[in-house]
């Protein structure tokens, strides 16, 4: 999909499909079929969505989508993604642990927020705040900030994403101040003796302000992911909740979409049945052509041609 996009294209992100976890032998030939490619890059779910649509990366301001995504209403203020995160010492350095909504329970991260809050945001200087299982700090001066997501720095050194130079020396100096005031909170204490690792830090990431928003082309979206939903609904794009099935995407959107699936990533019926399905879609001319992203960073382009490929009959990708 490129701009204006094909209308009647599908692009569609499902969980990992190769080291064998595809059972059903039509499936393997048909995708076998299809012009398949690995990505090596370390990027976001909105990155890989909007290089695969040519579309234009928010060069800041992921936090701000993020919580336009979850409010529905576009935030006026600086704002930074905030995740809670394990740093553990180790001999020589520092590893971080991405703690995810099992790890850590809306409860705690509210008191977490909170604790911050009463101890860091007295001259109103910062402020603290969790929307569902997502964290936020507002700031009245911009500063630097990660890149990514701490899901995608998960057990390695910190340091490595951090930002850099002089234009970090906030970043740095509040970090410090946010570790320092968990260090002392109660509720680390109390998670321990749950058996579950304290949250000692916060990964701020995406830090900046929300773009104006402005009319432009997008296919339909079908997902729950909150930052594609800001980044949807700062273009005035058509955000809908994943229907259950390509069959209501394709009802729902009339021609094409863009649809994140929000079954368990260990669903292999529910993967195979996603796939049948858009398979069908493409036979019969309801689809154009299929862009699929899976989550082990292989991609799919599939077009109905590619059924002629009868000498493709097991891709070495799908393992």
């Amino acid at each position: 999909m490129t701009l204006p996009y094909d209308k009647s294209a599908a692009l569609v992100v499902l969980p990992p499909v190769s080291n064998g976890r595809l059972q059903d032998a039509r499936l393997k030939r048909w995708l076998s079929r299809a012009t398949l490619r690995r990505s090596a890059l370390r990027r976001t779910l909105i990155e890989n969505i909007l290089a695969a649509l040519n579309l234009p990366y928010p060069v800041e301001g992921l936090g701000a989508l993020r919580m336009w995504g979850q409010t529905g209403e576009r935030p006026n203020v600086w704002i930074a993604a905030a995740d809670p995160v394990y740093l553990e010492p180790r001999l020589d350095h520092l590893c971080l642990h991405a703690l995810d909504s099992d790890a850590v329970p809306p409860a705690d991260l509210r008191l977490t927020l909170d604790h911050l809050q009463a101890t860091l945001a007295e001259d109103t200087k910062y402020g603290f705040v969790r929307i569902g299982s997502c964290g936020y700090v507002r700031s009245s001066e911009s500063m630097a900030t990660a890149r990514l997501p701490s899901c995608l720095i998960d057990q390695q050194l910190p340091n490595d994403f951090m930002p850099a130079g002089e234009d970090a020396a906030g970043y740095r100096a509040l970090r410090s101040e946010v570790e320092m005031a968990l260090h002392d909170s109660e509720l680390n204490d109390q998670r321990q003796a749950r058996g579950l690792p304290p949250i000692n830090s916060l990964w701020l990431w995406g830090g900046g302000y929300a773009p104006e928003q402005r009319a432009q082309a997008r296919p339909p979206l079908f997902s729950g992911d909150p930052l594609l939903k800001g980044y949807w609904l700062s273009n005035t794009g058509v955000v809908m909740p994943w229907p259950g099935s390509i069959a209501g995407c394709i009802e729902a959107a009339v021609a094409g979409f863009v649809a994140v699936p929000d079954f368990a990533a260990d669903d292999v019926d529910a993967l195979q049945a996603c796939l049948q399905e858009l398979r069908e879609a493409l036979h019969a001319g309801r689809l154009s052509s299929l862009q699929l992203i899976f989550h082990d960073g292989l991609e799919a382009h599939v077009e109905r041609r590619h059924a002629l490929r009868l000498w493709r009959r097991r891709a070495p990708l799908l393992g």
